[in-house]
């Protein structure tokens, strides 16, 4: 384990204040629906100009549209916008992995064909990675590719696929060989396309937002395997260093946060320790996911650090929505006509998942466990 103390540079906060100030003027208080994190509303012109600004696709190579600029960088627009609980929704998933998943593994074909579409926030991307008898054990799923002229035939289910019924295309994890880790490869497969059924999961608030995904001789090209054959392990590997040790996994209450404390009396001796509380564990999440992006722009692959920002920030969301609730001293009314109490009640019914995205609480300390005691 090894996460190195660091704050942003200059150049860092001016860039820090240039994305606050555009969202003041983009997304004024009352003017968009207010997300709780990377679950935020989706807006394609939203995301397109995002995309204008320079601001998608930031860590993607120039030559192929991308900004080419830091993990930093990114982390420093993405806090932005996660603290205004922007409309990131459209954007999410092909801004933060599958764009870098493609540069890094993807033919020049693939290149040319999806970062600059992604830069510009025109596509959107879901990710296949969890099966109906998985769950977080990847290195279980069943979902079976076999060759055929010309590509591959898909057989199998994905689930919990966040937003795929309304994406372009979807990243997937298919089992193409024997070998627990070995015989693993990734897929890009467009949406919609013949034998490919996505089924919305309705969630306890009324959304559907997870997705079941059933394949039946579902047909893709050679053309958009992703990387070597028999390779997906490693590179689903690097995609969840960028899915887990983000500022994603601390700020999904932020918005709500932000807006309990505007309404409620500051000089309440619980409410001034419950914020110490809150404010302090926020700094101390910002740095842990400070310092993995540095190793991410260092070439290195902190697995182990970003699965300990997940396992302890995902809680630590779970326990300010659990303080707002004290402090309110009832369950909030999900119909409530304020927006403030709607927020809470909205988090409410999210915050459950919050710990099952992106690998359960179990799975992480059976990851971080084994890596210590190497």
């Amino acid at each position: 384990m090894r996460l190195t103390a660091t704050e942003l540079t200059p150049a860092e906060r001016e860039l820090q204040q240039e994305v606050r100030a555009w969202l003041a003027e983009r997304l004024p208080e009352g003017s968009y629906p207010v997300g709780l994190g990377m679950v935020g509303a989706f807006d394609p012109e939203f995301s397109r100009d995002l995309g204008a600004r320079g601001w998608l696709g930031m860590t993607l190579p120039k030559e192929y549209g991308g900004g080419g600029r830091t993990a930093v960088e990114r982390l420093v627009v993405v806090e932005e916008l996660l603290a205004r609980g922007a409309p990131v929704g459209f954007h999410w998933v092909a801004d933060r992995q599958s764009g870098p998943a493609i540069a890094q593994h993807g033919t020049d074909e693939q290149k040319r064909e999806f970062l600059p579409r992604i830069a510009a926030g025109e596509i959107s991307f879901a990710i296949g990675m969890s099966e109906p008898d998985s769950g977080s054990d990847l290195a279980s799923i069943q979902a079976k590719a076999e060759p055929a002229d010309g590509g591959w035939v898909i057989n199998g289910s994905k689930i919990w696929t966040s937003g795929a019924h309304l994406v372009d295309y979807i990243l997937g994890l298919f089992r193409t060989g024997e070998g627990k880790h070995a015989g693993l490869t990734q897929f890009i497969v467009e949406r919609p396309t013949e034998g490919l059924t996505i089924s919305p999961i309705p969630f306890i608030d009324g959304e559907d937002h997870f997705c079941l995904l059933t394949f039946e001789d579902v047909f893709v090209p050679d053309s958009r395997r992703l990387g070597e054959t028999g390779f997906g392990w490693i590179q689903n590997q690097g995609e969840l260093v960028l899915e887990r040790g983000g500022v994603d996994r601390w700020m999904s209450a932020i918005p709500l946060l932000e807006r309990w404390v505007r309404r409620w009396d500051t000089d309440s001796p619980r409410l001034r320790e419950d914020l110490a509380h809150i404010a302090t564990r926020c700094w101390a999440f910002h740095g842990m996911s400070l310092a993995v992006a540095r190793m991410v722009d260092a070439g290195e692959l902190p697995k182990t650090e970003a699965a300990l920002v997940k396992d302890m920030a995902t809680r630590f969301e779970q326990d300010c929505v659990d303080i707002v609730v004290r402090h309110l001293g009832r369950m909030p009314d999900p119909t409530s006509t304020d927006p403030f109490e709607a927020l809470l009640a909205t988090a409410v019914l999210d915050s459950p998942s919050w710990t099952l995205r992106g690998g359960t609480t179990e799975i992480l300390h059976n990851l971080i466990a084994k890596e210590m005691n190497r």
